[in-house]
């Protein structure tokens, strides 16, 4: 039998809520409730989805303690991000662990972030909690080295990529539409008139940046636009690091960015060599995080749905956890354009 918590203020909200309460809601049985907050079979897709957003907004919590007493399970997943992705500045990934957060709380289930430090990538140690077998199943979130997945695949609990993937890795993973939201930044910038466009980003660091750099190259060959090896410049090194960007000579009239981070840093050094964006220069960014409206002019960039991400990623580890073998691929989130002030169409006689 369950044991409930109470819950603690929140006005208009009821304390000890019960799986009666969510089912009484729906007009569906207790028994379908617990079906679908235990991710079993027998309840739709659909319908698992209204239960737990309902379970949520009511407040509902397992009693995790006597859950696991029971079950033999942590009710906790642990969330991995390399060290380089949360360093000052770095609040994209952060923001996705605070949605994974919000997304395991239907299921009863804590998020216990782990900072994977360079030195324990590069020396292939696990995180701890895995050896103290804390959690019930993991989520990378963030690139890591290819010896370091190869650890990752011999680790014996359910585990998920969030936001990066690995061809010859035999692990699922949830990513933005990469390729297709840069494919249509690029066509938009032609679309304004601009036919020298560079790429800014760092093609052998993660498969995002690859995968996005993929994208412009695909609307550069639709439009019979040649690709130029020196507008395809670099913003880190192979470990992940920002350097400064070697502008080419001949500047083009705009850039596709990698990230809102880089466009930010690469509009405030044109800025600084007397250059106007988006006069003499458009810009636009990817992922529409807290960069993208730090400077003036805004970024034109895509909008990532962290939300859906996290929630995909969720519920397919939640899957894997009590169907062990299940397998998901890799699964595409789609992403939108958001219109701003970095980009000037371009006349053209």
């Amino acid at each position: 039998m369950l044991i409930f918590l109470q819950l603690e203020g929140g006005t208009g909200m009821k304390s000890n809520v019960t799986m009666r309460d969510i089912a009484d809601k729906l007009g569906i049985s207790s028994v379908t409730v617990s079906k679908a907050l235990n991710d079993k079979d027998g309840v739709s897709e659909e319908l698992k989805e209204r239960i737990k957003t309902l379970a949520g907004e009511m407040g509902y919590r397992f009693n995790t303690v006597a859950k696991s007493m029971k079950e033999g399970l942590t009710y906790n997943i642990g969330v991995v991000i390399p060290e380089r992705f949360t360093g000052p500045g770095q609040s994209f990934y952060l923001h996705i662990y605070q949605q994974i957060s919000r997304a395991l709380e239907p299921y009863g289930y804590y998020g216990i972030l782990h900072i994977l430090h360079r030195e324990d990538e590069e020396q292939l140690n696990l995180p701890r909690i895995y050896y103290d077998r804390k959690v019930d199943g993991f989520i990378l979130l963030g690139q890591v080295s290819k010896p370091y997945i190869e650890l990752v695949q011999t680790m014996d609990q359910p585990k998920m990529f969030l936001d990066f993937y690995d061809e010859h890795a035999d692990i699922d993973s949830v990513v933005t539409d990469n390729f297709y939201g840069a494919y249509e930044l690029t066509n938009y910038l032609i679309a304004q008139g601009h036919r020298d466009i560079a790429y800014v980003g760092n093609i052998y660091s993660t498969s995002s940046i690859q995968d996005r750099f993929l994208g412009y190259y695909k609307s550069l060959l639709e439009h019979r636009l040649p690709l130029r090896n020196e507008w395809v410049l670099s913003d880190r090194d192979d470990e992940g690091s920002y350097v400064e960007m070697a502008l080419p000579q001949l500047l083009p009239t705009a850039f596709v960015c990698n990230c809102d981070q880089v466009a930010h840093n690469l509009v405030h050094q044109l800025i600084g060599l007397g250059y106007r964006v988006p006069e003499d220069c458009s810009v636009v960014g990817f992922d529409n995080d807290v960069y993208a409206t730090l400077i003036v002019p805004q970024l034109t960039t895509v909008g990532v749905d962290i939300e859906q991400m996290a929630r995909t990623a969720v519920d397919s580890i939640m899957k894997k956890i009590s169907h062990p073998g299940s397998r998901f691929g890799r699964v595409l989130v789609q992403g939108h354009i958001v219109y701003r002030d970095s980009v000037q169409p371009l006349e053209r006689s």
